[in-house]
């Protein structure tokens, strides 16, 4: 009964977007009024990135039953959104309710996956990994059209959408599958990986990949930090963003503030992870300046309770970390250009292991023909690849295929000083951190 209350209820009022470039100097304001409900924050977010669009602003109101939010977008540019073919298709998936309701849990990609064969792998990450799975695909003639792969705390998560490199379609032959299941895990397990390494096929249906492998990753526990050590000393963990768990008395809401590079998708990695965590943002503010993004939300668990304890209050910061640096390009920056092939991609981790590179992180795609292919790489110690190193690599792959498309050694650093402040002061009197007390006192 409660279930049709609701349907009812969204009948009654549809989500409705108002798309204004004037109020705006210098972007595309989108509003979005609907029924409130668990993970709508997300699936706007999602229609919103999967455009590519940039999100400068964001402030999130979703008290009671009704959900508010306003948007500040641009594109990749940093121009307005003027584009009518990309407005119209905001407005008819944002109103169109029937593409709010399905979850999205347990599902991988933006395609109907009859298309291709979906796999997802997961494992210890290790120098050479990704050039041993694509020389196994390559020998079962299975070709590679869009894959995207992340490492984060020595995991390696990877979802890979393959077709039969001769009917260039979905493989569907359960001895072929077997075969595929069988060497892929053979190749993932290594010498020590025998109880964590993860091989699957995802079902049929609609899928979206970035947000399955943010599942997979949290699902693999690559919150957890890793403690490499050297010469008998225990190195120091990497700086990550800075981020606060407190309780808010006045309002009962645990208070998450996030400061740290910006960068595409930001937003969108950090509500992945609070929805699969359980937690309903109900108020939120989101700025970013010009290497900084600055996040404010005010949250409580799906039961309707804030943080409860010291420990729960770790493990969110572990999470919304993770979240921020799975993503996080490090390395060196490489597009591939060229006509695709079976075994194209077998080819060039080949290379890149031959050259004792390691691949941090990857964008596979196909399209009409030709392989666009993004890779984020260092050397097998973690650090910067040399010039000599690059231009060796570029001569074995042949002319005007390989491109340097970002380097780190030239970024500038995010700045070590200031706080963060809450943005939501005015609106709810937070006390400061100081005088707040620790989740672990009031459980």
């Amino acid at each position: 009964m409660d279930d049709e209350y609701a349907k009812l209820i969204r009948r009654m009022n549809p989500p409705r977007v108002v798309i204004d470039n004037d109020s705006c100097e210098n972007a595309t304001i989108i509003q979005v009024d609907s029924v409130n409900k668990h993970g709508i924050l997300l699936q706007v977010v999602q229609v919103l990135t999967d455009l590519n669009l940039v999100i400068t602003k964001a402030y999130i109101s979703s008290d009671g039953g009704w959900f508010m939010d306003v948007f500040n977008v641009t594109d990749q540019d940093g121009n307005k959104v003027r584009d009518e073919e990309i407005i119209s298709y905001i407005q008819k998936t944002l109103e169109n309710d029937e593409v709010l309701l399905p979850s999205l849990r347990g599902t991988v990609g933006l395609m109907p996956s009859e298309e291709h064969t979906s796999i997802e792998l997961s494992g210890t990450d290790r120098p050479g990994l990704l050039s041993e799975v694509c020389a196994v695909l390559a020998d079962l003639h299975c070709n590679v059209v869009n894959a995207a792969i992340w490492t984060h705390n020595a995991r390696a998560a990877a979802v890979v959408h393959v077709v039969d490199d001769v009917t260039d379609c979905a493989i569907e032959d359960p001895k072929r599958l077997a075969t595929i299941k069988k060497l892929l895990r053979n190749v993932l397990k290594g010498n020590n990986d025998l109880k964590t390494a993860k091989m699957t096929l995802s079902p049929p249906g609609f899928t979206h990949r970035e947000r399955r492998l943010h599942q997979i990753m949290f699902d693999d526990r690559d919150y957890v930090k890793v403690r490499r050590t050297e010469q008998g000393n225990i190195e120091d963990l990497k700086s990550g963003p800075c981020i606060t768990v407190c309780y808010c008395s006045e309002k009962d809401y645990t208070v998450i503030t996030m400061r740290s590079r910006d960068r595409p998708k930001l937003l969108f990695d950090i509500v992945c992870t609070l929805t699969d965590m359980q937690y309903v943002v109900f108020h939120g503010v989101v700025h970013t300046g010009k290497n900084e993004a600055y996040q404010e939300f005010y949250i409580r668990h799906v039961d309707g309770l804030p943080i409860s304890s010291e420990a729960e209050r770790e493990r969110v910061i572990l999470c919304l970390e993770a979240a921020i640096e799975r993503r996080t390009s490090e390395g060196l920056e490489l597009e591939l250009c060229t006509e695709d092939r079976l075994g194209l991609l077998s080819d060039i981790t080949r290379i890149f292991r031959e050259n004792s590179l390691c691949i941090k992180r990857a964008e596979i795609s196909t399209q009409g023909g030709k392989a666009k292919d993004i890779f984020y790489v260092t050397d097998v110690t973690g650090n910067p690849v040399e010039q000599k190193t690059i231009d060796s690599i570029c001569e074995q792959v042949g002319p005007n295929m390989l491109h340097v498309k970002w380097n780190p050694c030239h970024s500038e650093k995010l700045p070590e000083e200031g706080t963060i402040s809450y943005l939501f002061g005015s609106l709810f009197k937070v006390r400061t951190l100081q005088s707040l007390k620790l989740i672990g006192s009031y459980t």
